[in-house]
């Protein structure tokens, strides 16, 4: 299947793109580039790739949301975007340090401690929000890697057992999303046998991998469902898959990988697509449905 090319948004305002792991952080700052913008980049300590320390950067840590808002003011940022993952959630302790936002800020971010993954990202957005700068989806800027419409999008197409595994990681997934847990869910032989917590997709494949090794599960066959939380913050964390994704998918014997429509990112869509075609996986791309139980 071939795509038809988005012409990205106009984005007035100089942009500041804050960096976490993966390559997504670096095709955000592409676009923006083309587009004849000048963004800065502001690596996480810990998370952002090394590729990023290259070119002219900024540095802070997760918890440092008093230096960010310094950065920001002083080189006349507008928007903000939060891209690339996050291996390490912050620390309560950490965010007590001096100098990191004003009152009322700081209340709201160590409330939303006790949240999971998106209520976190929210009270990071609304603080960032707070000071007057503006927060946007990558997807906004790079429109061509959000999946499209509900379609096969490779030469292999689902059989009736990879039906029945989608169906089933389907209602897991939501149903974990839906507790703020995770995003993504593995079916093998019609039954859930995988759910993604805070190691993230590549380990969750990794750990179905060994289950099929021990001979835990079906020899052959699966399904790895990846979708939007139900209140999915989407300016931040939308799912992703690449091609580690396509690798960990074959490695662990999978049939193929099922994602939402309009909100899951492919990273690198046609290595991706190609990575998938050569493994023989199929990837096909779907509309959730609202209800988050299991049954």
């Amino acid at each position: 299947m071939t795509t038809t090319a988005k012409v990205p948004p106009a984005i007035s305002g100089r942009t500041a793109i804050v960096a976490g792991n993966g390559q997504l952080p670096l095709a955000v700052a592409e676009s923006l580039r083309k587009q004849g913008a000048d963004p800065l980049m502001i690596a996480i300590k810990g998370e952002a790739e090394p590729s990023i320390y290259q070119g002219k950067h900024a540095e802070i840590s997760i918890v440092e949301l008093g230096g960010l808002v310094r950065i920001l003011k002083a080189e006349g940022i507008t928007n903000v975007v939060l891209a690339g993952g996050v291996r390490h959630r912050p620390e309560f302790r950490h965010a007590l340090r001096p100098g990191n936002g004003n009152l009322v800020a700081l209340y709201r971010f160590l409330r939303a401690f006790r949240l999971g993954d998106d209520g976190l990202l929210r009270a990071v957005i609304a603080t960032i929000e707070s000071y007057g700068f503006r927060v946007v989806g990558a997807h906004e800027i790079v429109p061509d890697i959000l999946t499209p419409e509900p379609s096969t999008l490779t030469r292999k197409q689902p059989d009736q057992d990879s039906i029945a595994n989608m169906q089933a990681a389907r209602r897991a997934a939501a149903a974990i999303g839906a507790l703020d847990i995770g995003q993504g869910a593995v079916a093998v032989g019609g039954r859930v046998v995988a759910l993604e917590g805070v190691e993230g997709t590549d380990a969750m494949l990794q750990r179905v991998a060994e289950l099929r090794l021990g001979k835990r599960i079906h020899s052959t066959g699966g399904v790895l469902v990846k979708c939007a939380k139900p209140q999915q913050e989407v300016r931040a964390d939308l799912p992703a898959i690449g091609i580690s994704t396509i690798e960990n998918a074959a490695k662990a014997g999978l049939k193929g990988i099922a994602i939402e429509s309009g909100r899951t990112l492919i990273l690198g869509y046609e290595e991706t697509i190609k990575a998938a075609n050569e493994a023989g996986l199929f990837v096909e791309t779907f509309v959730q449905e609202t209800r988050t139980d299991a049954s």
